[in-house]
């Protein structure tokens, strides 16, 4: 098995540390010192270190998206709206800096809703709109823009996550996952047909 070639290397090296510390502690010093490079060398693979975090984010994206998709296809629809909203719960309790990066920071890059979304490119609520979609084929969601129910779904799940994060409840974890659960429920509820 050949070992990873420098570019792997470097990002996953930049993926650990962001992970432990945040993006902060990014700086192409100590991705070079922890892939043994020098910090020049990395230039070769990233032009710098905004395309380099780019590129994290753009793979934790594509890791969510991963997930959601293994679960929209099969069974209950409804049950695989609240399935993917609880992957993105589990994301965001896992991998609190990227998650950070991915969805709450002000980036240049950031998709825009409506535009982006609708041209479907966002990876993560391509699998949402598509669901919603197939909940109001099935006359399960009443009527509407797909998008705009997959947003408010989304909307609905971030907020409580940034909430939760904040420190905005008392709960434990096992408390905040079953408000959680509980609150999409409610949303989903006055969503149906």
């Amino acid at each position: 098995m050949n070992p990873p070639a420098t570019a792997e290397r470097i990002l996953r090296a930049a993926r650990v540390l962001f992970e432990r510390e945040g993006v902060a502690a990014v700086s192409m010093r100590r991705v070079a010192e922890a892939v043994g490079i020098t910090p020049m060398a990395i230039y070769r693979h990233f032009p710098n270190r905004d395309a380099l975090l780019k590129r994290i984010s753009d793979d934790s994206f594509q890791e969510i998206a991963h997930h959601w998709s293994a679960r929209k296809d099969g069974g209950d629809v409804i049950a695989r709206l609240l399935a993917i909203q609880r992957i993105y719960l589990d994301y965001a309790l896992a991998h609190p800096h990227l998650f950070d990066h991915a969805f709450s920071i002000r980036r240049e890059d950031a998709r825009r809703y409506p535009e982006d979304f609708r041209a479907r490119r966002s990876p993560t609520l391509n699998v949402a709109a598509d669901v919603v979609l197939e909940a109001q084929q099935a006359g399960l969601l009443r009527a509407g823009d797909p998008w705009d129910l997959a947003m408010t779904l989304w909307a609905q799940s971030h907020g409580l996550i940034s909430l939760y994060r904040a420190g905005r409840f008392s709960y434990d974890e096992r408390e905040f996952r079953a408000f959680y659960e509980a609150s999409l429920a409610r949303v989903l509820d006055g969503l149906r047909v």
